[in-house]
């Protein structure tokens, strides 16, 4: 599966960063001399997998993020644009805006990322991209090095085989017709509330497989104050 169509990456800004208990958003506060969001856009401009990114930003903070970009020469940022009171209201947002452009159409790849994600790489980048060749979902994921248990009432009922789990990570990629069709699937059902985009393939979009590439560790997501001092530790090493 081929497509002359551009590759657009949608960073995902939307949060106000409440647990991280600061005045800005967690996207706007400085890591090793530069706000959140400028590392996580650095990394998709660098791409050469990537075309255009698209930014969902908490409304207030747009002149913001724009200026963030500009210092940091992101020419590939097409547009700011608002996001949703959740997660999917975001992606959304983010799905409309691309089908929306010229030239786009349903077999254009796009990659879903949350902004927090500031130390992704660019060969998880590449990887997720490449992976759309021949599929139409993929997320990028590492291996559980933790015993996950399922739990009732207090109680350990079920201990999956950890060989068999992944922790995922984005971002994740998938041809925009297929997650427009299972976002729109999804509306329809208020008692679904997904925390990514893959789920929501796996719900409404059943027969489509959703293939994994390689993450990484060091691909976290910062959400406390203690991800901050990780996240600079990572970049001094």
């Amino acid at each position: 599966m081929t497509t002359d169509q551009p590759t657009i990456a949608a960073v995902l800004a939307g949060g106000t960063g409440a647990r991280m208990g600061a005045a800005l958003p967690k996207q706007l506060l400085e890591v090793a001399g530069k706000p959140v969001l400028q590392h996580t856009l650095e990394a998709f401009q660098a791409s050469g997998a990537v075309d255009r990114i698209v930014l969902v930003m908490a409304e207030g903070h747009h002149e913001a993020a724009w200026t963030i970009a500009k210092s940091a020469n992101v020419t590939k940022l097409s547009a700011v644009i608002g996001g949703g009171a959740t997660r999917a209201d975001s992606s959304v947002a983010a799905i409309r805006w691309a089908q929306a452009r010229d030239g786009v159409g349903d077999g254009a790849k796009l990659l879903i990322h949350d902004a927090a994600r500031m130390l992704v790489t660019g060969r998880i980048i590449a990887d997720v991209v490449a992976a759309l060749d021949d599929g139409e979902a993929v997320t990028a994921v590492i291996p559980s090095s933790d015993t996950v248990v399922e739990v009732h009432d207090g109680q350990i009922v079920a201990v999956p085989d950890r060989a068999a789990l992944a922790r995922v990570q984005t971002p994740q990629g998938f041809r925009l017709g297929l997650i427009a069709a299972a976002h729109a699937a999804a509306a329809a059902d208020p008692a679904f509330t997904p925390t990514d985009d893959c789920s929501v393939v796996l719900r409404f979009r059943p027969d489509t497989p959703v293939r994994t590439v390689a993450g990484a560790e060091r691909n976290l997501k910062v959400t406390s104050p203690a991800d901050l001092v990780l996240a600079q530790a990572l970049l001094r090493a």
